[in-house]
């Protein structure tokens, strides 16, 4: 009866010391989170409240290889497998603000990657379709989005070159991989009064705004940006 009582306890101590070794490093994340955006972006200039709150929300960390994740709130984008990044927080929250998503939009996202931006936009749009060319990636993002509860998140394996036809026409449409110009596709998905927000460039990239008004495409450079290539069909251009 002693050892049992003995080995009781013994439990109940690790479970405790378990519990306030996470509850600890859940609140330097989430410690970290704040201080990413009150430094890193809202001290660039991002103001969209409804953004902020999905930065300060979205568990960053939970994106990143495990052995990288005391980087995770760190001003710099991060490796996330097969040659590819997560973009650095100030550029994803720069590009989302870009777009003006409003409760009701569709937003089509071209380069899951980690799933980090995906869920961001989950957090702000109704709806959002998220296109990954490469299937490890993908499938790894898709499966995470799905047990952080994005139901309204759609992820597919394929060419974003070439967009998603099916679900068009998008209110916004945002490009985390650079192709040398805009695909033309893309534009022809994007809404009447719809956003396109894409870096665009080779050796030299620049982030490119799309405003689609009156079936016209308007053009505007942001700032110089550094992406990883787009592959698929627009390196066949």
């Amino acid at each position: 009866m002693t050892v049992l009582r003995t080995i009781i306890i013994a439990l109940s101590f690790l479970l405790l010391t378990g519990w306030a070794q996470a509850s600890e490093t859940d609140s330097s994340y989430a410690a970290a989170r704040n201080k990413m955006v009150k430094t890193q972006i809202i001290a660039r200039g991002v103001s969209d409240s409804c953004l902020l709150k999905a930065m300060d929300d979205v568990e960053r960390h939970l994106f990143v290889d495990p052995a990288r994740r005391s980087e995770a709130y760190d001003d710099h984008p991060l490796p996330i497998g097969e040659n590819q990044t997560i973009s650095q927080p100030y550029i994803v929250a720069l590009m989302t603000e870009l777009l003006e998503i409003k409760p009701s939009h569709r937003i089509l996202e071209i380069g899951t990657g980690s799933g980090y931006q995906a869920a961001i936009l989950g957090e702000l749009a109704a709806e959002v379709y998220t296109i990954e060319i490469i299937e490890k990636l993908g499938r790894k993002a898709e499966k995470l989005l799905q047990k952080l509860g994005y139901e309204n998140i759609d992820v597919k394996i394929g060419d974003g070159y070439i967009g998603w036809p099916e679900k068009a026409p998008f209110d916004g449409i945002i490009v985390t991989a650079a192709p040398a110009e805009i695909p033309g596709p893309l534009l022809d998905q994007l809404a009447e009064g719809g956003r396109l927000v894409i870096p665009v460039g080779e050796y030299y990239q620049e982030l490119i705004l799309v405003e689609k008004r009156k079936g016209e495409t308007l053009k505007k450079r942001i700032i110089p940006v550094r992406f990883v290539p787009m592959t698929g069909k627009a390196q066949e251009k």
